[in-house]
């Protein structure tokens, strides 16, 4: 299923502050991320969630940023550095095929997807990572651009994501995307 990776030069575009024109990560996130959680940006970029996220899980929490490419984590660590926020977050390079996660199996308290699936090589895989990842009840929110994607492979992407145990809680307004809220079962 993947087609292309995201080159680093467009993260730059991707953090810029025009893009809270459409996707303002406090309202996306609303509700989702809580002060003291454990939660995972999965293809983070240069961290236009994962900053946000940082703030809202407080001085207890912490934020884990797993990319495929170093230099995207890299300058996520700049921004949170300069941001003094770096000690809450752990990043991590991960394979185009494996997350890399499983020593945090049901350790997440929720997990950020936002236009990655569409990178991801194989979508059933994928989601069986992040579903063992997350904690039982726990949330993944999963965003596609509507550019991206169609209709159908965002259902596709729905249908590998309830194989891997995750159901659809609702399918929230995100500007220019396809979303859906995922909840893993007991």
């Amino acid at each position: 299923m993947a087609q292309w990776l995201c080159p680093p030069w467009i993260g730059y575009c991707l953090v810029s502050p025009l893009r809270r024109l459409v996707h303002k990560p406090e309202q996306v996130l609303a509700g989702l991320v809580a002060s003291g959680m454990t939660v995972a940006d999965v293809g983070p970029g240069m961290g236009f969630f994962t900053v946000p996220m940082v703030r809202m899980v407080g001085p207890n929490g912490t934020v884990v940023c797993v990319d495929v490419q170093e230099a995207m984590l890299r300058s996520l660590r700049k921004r949170a550095a300069a941001e003094r926020l770096a000690e809450r977050i752990i990043t991590r390079v991960c394979s185009p095929t494996s997350l890399g996660v499983t020593d945090l199996a049901g350790k997440m308290d929720f997990v950020l997807v936002f236009a990655v699936v569409h990178e991801v090589p194989d979508v059933s895989s994928f989601f069986a990572e992040v579903a063992q990842a997350l904690k039982p009840d726990a949330q993944c929110l999963v965003a596609e651009p509507a550019r991206h994607v169609s209709p159908q492979t965002f259902e596709e992407t729905l249908a590998a994501a309830s194989r891997a145990g995750l159901s659809v809680v609702r399918r929230p307004h995100i500007r220019w995307c396809y979303a859906a809220l995922l909840r893993k079962g007991r």
